[in-house]
């Protein structure tokens, strides 16, 4: 049977979208004056401005006439426009996975920088197989071998990122907690250890521990990630996974509450060096 659900939003149309809402807010216009004037339906209109929907391009040049957009403008958005729905980097099996961990892989892959914050796992990126599968199956309690096989492969070809041409940047901070919990058993906990040890030398990759005696942080309400993208014209994204869904968090207002979080996080934590450190203590503590 066909994949029958909506592609989930790209960097593109994300992007498209705020350069939509940023030239109705400079025409000073609401919503309900552009469609009164335009005859855009009002639900389209939300869709369009929430990167839900892929704009026609009669629909986009009409909005662009009544915002008055330069030429530099109407360019640039007539070609994010065409390809805004490119999704180059979806797998067959892509279509079986939770449509927000599809949109999240998908940002990561057009990512310039990735800042994760971590309490009670490592970094997806930072998985050894093991490891990751361990998790899948503790979460995710009731999945099938191959609904967790299909997030294991996923999270594997996500790592190819940082070993790329151009690499994903990766600035991971985890709790203490994340290290001594035993998923998996010894074993896997050891292989884990190695790899992040091998890892943290990469110099794409820089990896922090807060350790227990630091005491309560600003990270102990749950883990986050925050993503920037090689254009700045690209809005910045922050990634919440909740028990009540996922979310994906835009807004300036919270932009700035995250990178002020991560911040403090940066400051609590051990520095790279004495994180490696804390980290190889632990794996001789297994092996």
């Amino acid at each position: 049977m066909a994949d029958k659900r909506q592609h989930p939003p790209t960097v593109r149309l994300r992007r498209l979208a705020a350069e939509l809402r940023r030239l109705r807010a400079a025409a000073g216009m609401t919503r309900e004056e552009v469609t009164e004037r335009k005859g855009i339906n009002a639900a389209t209109l939300y869709r369009i401005e929430k990167a839900r929907a892929r704009p026609q391009k009669r629909t986009l040049i009409a909005l662009l006439d009544l915002y008055e957009a330069t030429d530099a403008q109407r360019a640039d958005l007539l070609a994010i426009q065409t390809g805004s729905n490119d999704q180059g980097w979806l797998r067959p099996y892509h279509s079986e996975l939770p449509e927000e961990y599809t949109a999240y892989i998908g940002f990561e892959a057009e990512a310039r920088t990735v800042r994760n914050y971590e309490s009670l796992f490592l970094p997806g990126l930072a998985q050894t197989e093991n490891y990751a599968r361990a998790v899948v199956k503790g979460v995710w309690a009731a999945a099938s071998h191959k609904e967790v096989e299909q997030r294991v492969q996923a999270r594997m070809e996500r790592q190819a990122l940082l070993s790329k041409e151009d690499p994903l940047l990766l600035w991971a901070i985890v709790d203490e907690a994340a290290l001594r919990r035993v998923v998996g058993g010894s074993k896997v906990m050891l292989e884990q250890a190695r790899h992040l040890l091998q890892l943290m030398e990469e110099p794409n990759v820089t990896f922090q521990v807060i350790p227990f005696d630091k005491g309560a942080h600003a990270g102990m309400p749950g883990s986050f990630v925050h993503m920037d993208f090689p254009d700045p014209a690209d809005p910045e994204l922050v990634y919440v996974d909740t028990p009540a869904g996922d979310l994906f968090l835009e807004s300036e207002a919270e932009m700035r509450r995250y990178k002020s979080m991560f911040e403090h996080l940066q400051a609590v934590a051990l520095g790279p060096n004495d994180s490696a450190a804390l980290v190889a203590t632990i794996a001789a503590t297994r092996d």
